[in-house]
């Protein structure tokens, strides 16, 4: 089963192409590996598919509900002075149930303390 399928897909910023014409599809179980030089457009496609920048063209389809996608960034508030604890690792895995941006810019509820533990 396809669980996120790229058709066409086109991402930048500020009017200039990263990428263009993409046809992407991840099949339920599989590894991927998105590998390039810097500046090749691996942040960029990732910030698409989690829906954080939009495309410029094609489409991305998700066949599974958003809280099943997970994402640790390079960088959020809480890693700036790695190294990081474990807890704070575990509150970076809790962004798919937040919704992708919203730990990018706020502190983690007590709630979420008391999950990580």
């Amino acid at each position: 089963m396809t669980v996120i399928q790229c058709c066409d897909l086109s991402l930048g910023y500020e009017g200039k192409c990263v990428l263009s014409h993409l046809e992407l599809s991840v099949q339920e179980g599989d590894y991927l590996a998105i590998v390039g030089e810097n500046g090749a457009g691996k942040s960029t496609l990732l910030r698409g598919i989690l829906g954080l920048i939009h495309p410029t063209g094609g489409h991305i389809h998700f066949h599974l509900p958003p809280s099943q996608v997970g994402y640790l960034p390079q960088q959020t508030p809480i890693q700036r002075d790695f190294p990081a604890s474990v807890t704070e690792v575990v509150l970076s895995g809790l962004l798919a149930a937040k919704g992708f941006a919203c730990l990018l810019y706020t502190s983690p509820s007590p709630r979420d303390r008391t999950r990580s533990r």
